[in-house]
């Protein structure tokens, strides 16, 4: 594959740079990875110990200056490196140096709360250089969001009461901003100089060592033969690819340039196929074990260890999977979609000689994270791993050229990352400064009446309205600041209110009318962006039911007795597969539920029955975990044996 391109994505919103600045880009990039190298395994390199403070300072200042490198002002200057955009490269880098060389007095000082005039200036300047460089990397609407809350503590005794907090001057607030521990160096700023920049790493090593093409591969050859089975590929290589990268739209336009036309060629309508990768796309980003970095500023929220939010995710994202899985085996049984040809499929066996190391290494990853808990060394070795067998086999080895198109893509994907996780830090930083967390936490379960489910709701359609157009660390670190402690305080257990938030924050990937990853698949497809948007919705179903299900009863992510843990997810299970046939009108192993009116009925029945297998105990009525799942059976045995009958009379004629 070749190592030096760009995805349509990339090219569209970044700028390809001539030889000398390409040259200083991959060089910064390899400085700030020796950097972090130094610092998390404390080698000390030259002597030099760097406190946590001036690491951070450089790390941001290396990647703010790529970012203005890199991702241009105006769509325009795309071809072109302006003046201006070298003069703030420059200055990001000169003004993070001065607080990095300052770190030691200003901490012994205490420069947050009364800096010196020089250091005063220079925080604003920095302020101006985060605030332009979140609007590059991250759009728009996340700056116009920064902009007003790192600005909000001017004017927080203004607001009215329930978002009204302490006030400080101008000149106070900025330097707080850049000079303290709690704002934009604050915790998104640690998890990434701690533990997010080493998985960046990998991810981008496996996708330019061949890694995402194997992956694919290795799916076509497992399922590609069963019915619908190019869909069902989608569900495996997206997912995985999903977890590595982070983003929902490259992971759309990358395996989705594969995927998307063999479901087409396999009897798929363009909009179920957009559909089907726009959801594993979005899935991936909720599925262990990286969760697109996500899990471990989650972890830093909750100052748990990584391995536990890994488990805890595993269940809800395996009933997200297992839901699309049975609508696309649904769909593919009645429309009598068959599966891919043996000669339109990979070897299994060819494509393990050729990529068995993917998987040892993907091994080593995962023992080094769950087993000997490792996480901020575990990517370091695996990418050194991967890129010592790399050169070891002839088909993937990278050249010079690769190898420095491979640097660039981290550098591109860090400063990225460190510019829009700069600017949420600012949203921290004033939440904390001002005390409005405490007061929203209040106002909102004031407004909820003391009811536990119309705080969910209201806190469902909080991140759904926040995650329109946000990436989902940015997304997750608002939420978890403004919304998650309203509802840990009404006793919600807090791991899975921190999942709760996530989930419905991805929610507006595939969800009209912003659905960011559906229209994105729906390009690509030929499809009008609005039907794949509300066909995402459908294969995506259990993604706005899930969250509600484990927030109201954490045995869904393992919190809890094992017994109880197992027959929870025991019933999700059977309740998943009956939600998702009767969305589709066919229930695997039993037949079709008929068109029509009837049809309709047998769907909403089976649908209905589904839910009380899955929905907790004491919910409804106050049943509890069992009745709930007896009286899901009620609903749900005529009805599948009327589709048994209806199958085996089709059969007999």
């Amino acid at each position: 594959m070749p190592q030096d391109t760009q995805t349509v994505a990339e090219t569209a919103r970044t700028r390809l740079l001539p030889g000398p600045l390409r040259t200083v880009f991959i060089v910064l990039t390899l400085a700030a990875t020796v950097l972090s190298i130094n610092q998390l395994f404390n080698l000390q390199l030259f002597g030099l110990v760097v406190i946590e403070a001036r690491y951070l300072f450089l790390l941001a200042g290396i990647f703010l200056c790529l970012t203005y490198l890199v991702f241009p002002a105006r769509a325009r200057d795309a071809g072109r490196t302006p003046w201006y955009d070298l003069v703030l490269a420059v200055a990001s880098m000169a003004v993070s140096l001065y607080f990095a060389w300052t770190a030691d007095v200003s901490l012994e000082e205490g420069w947050e709360y009364a800096p010196p005039e020089d250091a005063r200036w220079l925080s604003l300047i920095f302020w101006l250089l985060i605030l332009e460089g979140t609007r590059r990397a991250g759009g728009l609407l996340i700056f116009l969001v920064v902009v007003f809350f790192s600005l909000y503590p001017t004017f927080a005794d203004q607001m009215p009461g329930p978002i009204s907090g302490f006030a400080q001057p101008f000149w106070d607030t900025i330097p707080y901003h850049i000079i303290s521990s709690e704002s934009s160096f604050g915790i998104p700023m640690r998890a990434f100089g701690n533990l997010v920049i080493g998985f960046i790493l990998f991810g981008a090593a496996l996708q330019h060592t061949g890694g995402g093409a194997f992956f694919n591969d290795l799916a076509l050859a497992l399922v590609g033969r069963f019915r619908g089975g190019a869909a069902k590929v989608a569900i495996f290589a997206s997912g995985f690819m999903g977890s590595m990268s982070g983003s929902v739209i490259s992971n759309v336009l990358t395996t989705g340039a594969v995927s998307i036309p063999a479901m087409k060629r396999t009897g798929f309508p363009g909009r179920y196929a957009a559909g089907t990768e726009a959801c594993a796309s979005t899935g991936g980003v909720l599925m262990p074990p990286i969760m697109g970095t996500t899990a471990f500023v989650m972890a830093s929220f909750l100052g748990r260890p990584y391995v536990e939010i890994a488990i805890a995710a595993a269940v809800p994202s395996i009933l997200y999977y297992f839901g699309l899985f049975v609508q696309i085996d649904a769909y593919a049984a009645r429309n009598g979609l068959k599966g891919m040809t043996r000669q339109q499929l990979p070897s299994i066996r060819e494509t393990l000689k050729d990529g068995w190391f993917y998987l040892f290494v993907f091994g080593l990853l995962i023992v080094l994270m769950l087993v000997l808990r490792r996480e901020t060394w575990a990517p370091f070795y695996a990418t050194g791993l991967l890129l010592l067998i790399n050169q070891l086999s002839p088909r993937h080895r990278l050249t010079l050229a690769g190898f420095a198109g491979l640097i660039f893509a981290i550098g591109r994907s860090l400063a990225e990352l460190v510019a829009v996780l700069l600017g949420i830090g600012l949203i921290v930083g004033a939440f904390s400064a001002t005390g409005l967390a405490g007061t929203l936490v209040n106002d909102l379960i004031f407004l909820a009446g003391g009811s536990v489910f119309m705080l969910l709701l209201m806190g469902a359609l909080t991140a759904f309205i926040f995650g329109m157009g946000m990436t989902v660390t940015a997304c997750y670190i608002f939420l978890a600041v403004v919304l998650a402690p309203a509802l840990t305080q009404a006793g919600l257990n807090e791991l899975a209110v921190h999942l709760f938030i996530l989930y419905w924050g991805m929610v507006s990937y595939i969800t009209p009318p912003v659905a960011l990853g559906a229209f994105a698949a729906a390009t690509l497809a030929g499809a009008r962006a609005i039907p794949v948007g509300l066909e995402a919705m459908r294969l995506g179903s259990i993604i706005y039911l899930v969250p509600f299900f484990f927030v109201l009863n954490p045995a869904l992510i393992g919190e809890g007795a094992t017994l109880d843990v197992v027959l929870t997810f025991g019933t999700a299970i059977i309740g998943v597969w009956l939600i998702g046939s009767g969305f589709q009108g066919h229930v695997a192993g039993f037949g079709p539920l008929g068109a029509g009116a009837v049809g309709i009925v047998l769907r909403a029945v089976i649908v209905l029955a589904g839910l009380c297998f899955a929905v907790p105990g004491g919910v409804v009525a106050g049943l509890g975990h069992f009745a709930m799942a007896g009286l899901g059976l009620v609903f749900a045995a005529p009805v599948l044996l009327f589709a048994r009958s209806r199958r085996q009379a089709a059969e007999a004629a």
